[in-house]
């Protein structure tokens, strides 16, 4: 009895020197030197632009990538492929609650869910919520010292961003916009 109390005692102790080797670890996002840009897509053409992160944190067990979670400033949305009133227009709509409605909702945010690491990439998935609607999103994300980046597509019609969308609207012709936008995503931390 003596011996099988003192063996647990001992896997108890090392149990816990054990965890203390592998605490998380929060590095927080520098959104000055991290960028988040976007790509719409129309059938007469396409547009991009960025938007600001407000900020930002990954966290990791060791060097894992094990969560993270960030705010975007959806008032900063800026169109960068358009000039003078075009731009101004398009920027201006983009703001209005025909699509992202940023007086009503300035943010949009993401919580990684998980992570599962396979080689130098991970397979992230995480909540994103855009103007108070949450849907699941996967997407791959290579992490390599200080930065990470990643790549995906979004849905906007899971997020009642309607306008010109022929999910919602019949006859559109060439005043169609395609409903999946691109995110390139860029993290320095």
């Amino acid at each position: 009895m003596k011996t099988k109390t003192t063996k647990i005692a001992t896997l108890f102790v090392l149990a816990l020197g054990l965890m203390s080797f592998t605490a998380l670890k929060e590095m927080t996002v520098d959104v000055s030197k991290s960028t988040v840009t976007w790509r719409g897509y129309k059938v007469t053409g396409q547009h991009e632009g960025t938007i600001n992160l407000k900020s930002g944190v990954l966290m990791f067990d060791g060097k894992t990538l094990t969560g993270g979670k960030f705010v975007m400033d959806m008032a900063s949305i800026n169109t960068t492929d358009l000039e003078g009133d075009y731009k101004g227009k398009l920027d201006g709509h983009l703001k209005s609650p025909d699509f992202f409605g940023v007086e009503k909702h300035p943010t949009a945010k993401f919580e990684i869910t998980k992570a599962v690491k396979k080689g130098d990439v991970y397979t992230v998935t995480g909540d994103l919520t855009i103007k108070a609607i949450t849907n699941p999103v996967t997407f791959e994300m290579t992490v390599n010292g200080d930065t990470a980046s990643a790549s995906l597509k979004i849905d906007r019609a899971k997020y009642d961003v309607k306008y010109g969308s022929g999910s919602f609207f019949d006859n559109l012709g060439d005043k169609t916009i395609y409903d999946e936008f691109d995110l390139n995503v860029n993290l320095t931390f």
